[in-house]
């Protein structure tokens, strides 16, 4: 699947500042990842936003945005951000913010034991 190039690059300046920051192609579009751990990404034109499953429902309402359903199940703490609630400079601000916060909260993945 072909993701934005425009979305990623605004992704990108926006986290200019945020550091420990790596990108990956992921489910066909680029992910953004925060000492290894997804935090946002681009998949076609929406925004992929890794959220509190526990605020996903609330967070849903928002006008256009809905929950990943990449394999047609929802997948519980990720949004897809249509390009509607993206287009202005704050919208995608508060959405990055919220992918970034999320990501730095979450607990440390175990470390990998080499056999």
């Amino acid at each position: 699947m072909v993701f934005d190039e425009t979305l990623a690059e605004r992704v990108r300046r926006s986290l200019k500042t945020t550091q420990r920051i790596t990108e990956r192609r992921m489910f066909g579009g680029i992910a953004f990842l925060l000492e290894d751990r997804m935090s946002l990404g681009v998949l076609g034109e929406d925004l992929v936003v890794r959220i509190d499953p526990l605020i996903q429902d609330q967070l849903s309402r928002y006008p256009h945005v809905r929950p990943m359903d990449f394999t047609g199940r929802p997948m519980k703490g990720f949004l897809y951000v249509g390009p509607e609630a993206t287009k202005s400079g704050p919208g995608l601000a508060a959405w990055v913010r919220r992918g970034v916060t999320y990501a730095k909260n979450m607990p440390a993945k175990p470390k990998k034991v080499k056999k």
